[in-house]
């Protein structure tokens, strides 16, 4: 059969057209290997969760070590170029730290032993105190009664305190990882120049290599800006809690100022932990509620003005950190790493969003004004 020249233009600009570009048009093909794809990612996320989860012993001291290793890997530089050699700048600034956190521990834990010689009376104490909810718990009874649920609680009572040892016992880390993290600490301060090289060097592309280096050092700006700049406004807090404390009298200022300075490197969890605090120490010492909530809410205005204003000035200049994004780094890290994995959220998400921003550049269209 004979083939007219039209029907064979026809047939070869079919051919030659595209494939349509819409996801909606793809062949099933394509479609079904994207889900493979993306169910061979999720899996492979899972996997590593669940590595990080089973092996903490392991994994938290060595990210840990990583992390503020190269917090404090600036100072080391500054050290050399008073041609201090690496290493002993390495072991300067760890036994610097090292005296630092055993002074905030000191100060934290001389109240505390005094007031677990006298617990049982300020238990005493306490639950006198709160026999002023024997009323509103009674009204709530009568309410529950009323609506046909049986009443649960008859009065007010003290909280067991059979949690207390798996709390510690989840709170403090042993001894092999203090030891691990400590010397991964030091030889990664002293090693630091010299892994920068080898993973610089690891790519062959000149533009591989450039791009690399341009992460390692925006990481190493930005985490050492963020311990300094945290450090001096938790600094901050810690001084004014202190101030706050002796002010209203309550017991041991010193005290309550340094451990609301440490519980503020933990994001949303650890003011919340120092309110508790503040609110019970203030239950015990003074003789109503009411003056025992001084402290606690010039604690809550000092917090407000740190959360709100201060820090959000000062490190919101640096780095756009998302509040939603902070608070889900630190609930899942809390909840793989418990307290050190709140710790290191903060870090952790910093270093996810200079690997973004070099990695895979947003290209978005900018919106139209309103």
């Amino acid at each position: 059969m004979r083939v007219l020249p039209s029907e064979r233009l026809l047939s070869d600009e079919r051919a030659s057209a595209p494939l349509p570009d819409s996801k909606g048009t793809q062949p099933p093909v394509i479609r079904r290997a994207e889900a493979v794809a993306f169910a061979l990612v999720a899996l492979l996320v899972i996997c590593i969760v669940a590595v990080l989860y089973a092996a903490k012993a392991f994994f938290l001291p060595v990210v840990m070590a990583f992390v503020v290793g190269t917090m404090l890997s600036p100072a080391a530089s500054a050290l050399e170029r008073y041609r201090i050699p690496r290493p002993v700048a390495a072991v300067m600034i760890v036994a610097t730290v090292g005296a630092a956190a055993t002074f905030m521990v000191g100060l934290i834990s001389s109240p505390l032993m005094d007031w677990s010689t006298h617990l049982p009376e300020l238990v005493s104490r306490l639950k006198d105190k709160l026999h002023v909810f024997d009323r509103p718990l009674a009204l709530w009874q009568d309410l529950q009664s009323m609506v046909g649920t049986p009443p649960a609680l008859t009065s007010f009572q003290m909280p067991k305190f059979e949690w207390v040892q798996p709390t510690l016992e989840f709170l403090s880390p042993t001894f092999t990882e203090f030891l691990l993290f400590f010397a991964t600490l030091v030889l990664f301060i002293a090693s630091w120049k010299d892994l920068r090289r080898a993973l610089i060097m690891t790519f062959g592309d000149h533009e591989a290599r450039l791009r690399t280096l341009r992460i390692l050092n925006e990481i190493e700006v930005n985490l050492g800006n963020y311990l300094l700049t945290v450090t001096m406004i938790n600094a901050g807090v810690g001084i004014a809690t202190g101030l706050v404390c002796a002010i209203t009298g309550m017991p041991n200022p010193a005290g309550l100022g340094a451990l609301a300075a440490t519980l503020n490197f933990f994001p949303i969890i650890g003011p919340v932990a120092m309110f508790a605090i503040l609110v019970a120490v203030g239950a015990v010492v003074f003789p109503t509620i009411s003056g025992g909530l001084i402290a606690p809410l010039l604690f809550v205005g000092i917090t407000f003005m740190e959360g709100h204003f201060i820090t959000p000035t000062i490190i919101g200049r640096r780095l756009a950190l998302n509040a939603l994004a902070v608070f889900m780094a630190l609930a899942f890290w809390t909840w793989l790493w418990g307290p050190m994995g709140g710790f290191l959220s903060s870090p952790l998400l910093i270093v996810a969003l200079v690997l973004k921003e070099h990695l895979m550049p947003g290209d978005a269209p900018q919106l139209p004004p309103d």
